[in-house]
């Protein structure tokens, strides 16, 4: 395993392998088994698996947030050696933006403004900011992201469309441990007692998957979200029935559009997103 810490360094090394296939895996590090098994599906699709550690400034709407987020970079290398990746790029913000930069402005048609966009104004620019700036520095054949924040990849996929690069955008399954909780850095916030009540989120994303062809939607939206507020441990951002090309709420049914239930809430005051694809 390769690391580099400077963008000229991975760039003049990733252009002696220009004839093998790349795969790319963006994280901001504290990584679990969910970012490996995106690493994992990079190597069988291509020679070359590059993964990116690099907490973005761009897309914290809280300094605070900024501040708090999980840093553990020796254990994120050791996963990543023990995974076989081949390559990690772990800049600093001065060797990926200039001084006082800002995100970008970006138009995806409204796929920004719901779901997260209306809690974190600003997130998918900055995220589009920097996903942008590694594609454009790794050049990969594929890219791999996981389905457990599927707004991102859904703008993800609507950004390398629009700027023109050829890259294949793949969603990867979400990871879960044993009670269902979908694997997220933020995890390590929850109490043990927090972490086990948590399962009661795929619980009900489950209950919606198996009665939604059969009952009114509004109908089960509301029972579920009943279910859910029973605890004053937990809190609802949202939970809604979408349509993922367009992300907008949905209440009727189309037998040939994809759709998706995303869930967002609080538990503990610990923010956690999950969604189930239908």
């Amino acid at each position: 395993m390769i690391v580099f810490k400077k963008k000229e360094e991975l760039a003049h090394y990733l252009l002696s392998q220009k004839n093998r296939s790349i795969g790319f895996v963006p994280t901001m590090g504290s990584l679990h088994q969910g970012h490996i098994s995106l690493i994992l599906q990079s190597q069988k699709k291509c020679s070359i698996t590059v993964c990116s550690i690099f907490i973005n400034p761009t897309q914290f709407n809280n300094i605070d947030d900024l501040k708090k987020y999980p840093k553990n970079i020796a254990l994120d290398l050791k996963l990543l050696e023990n995974a076989r990746c081949d390559i990690v790029y772990t800049p600093s913000s001065d060797d990926l933006y200039n001084k006082n930069e800002q995100a970008q402005n970006y138009e995806f048609n409204g796929l920004e403004n719901c779901l997260e966009g209306k809690y974190r104004p600003g997130h998918f620019n900055g995220v589009a900011t920097i996903v942008e700036k590694l594609l454009r520095l790794v050049k990969p054949n594929y890219a791999f992201f996981g389905e457990k924040d599927l707004q991102q990849l859904v703008i993800i996929k609507s950004l390398v469309k629009s700027i023109g690069m050829n890259i294949v955008i793949t969603g990867c399954p979400t990871t879960r441990d044993e009670n269902g909780l979908a694997l997220s850095s933020r995890n390590i916030l929850l109490s043990k007692e927090d972490l086990l009540y948590s399962s009661i989120i795929y619980k009900q994303l489950l209950l919606f998957k198996k009665n939604y062809l059969n009952t009114s939607i509004i109908e089960l939206k509301n029972s579920i979200i009943k279910n859910l507020t029973k605890s004053k441990k937990i809190k609802i951002d949202y939970f809604e029935f979408i349509e993922i090309a367009t992300l907008q709420p949905k209440l009727a049914i189309n037998k040939e559009t994809k759709y998706a239930a995303c869930i967002a809430v609080k538990i503990s005051g610990v923010r956690l997103i999950d969604n189930i694809i239908l």
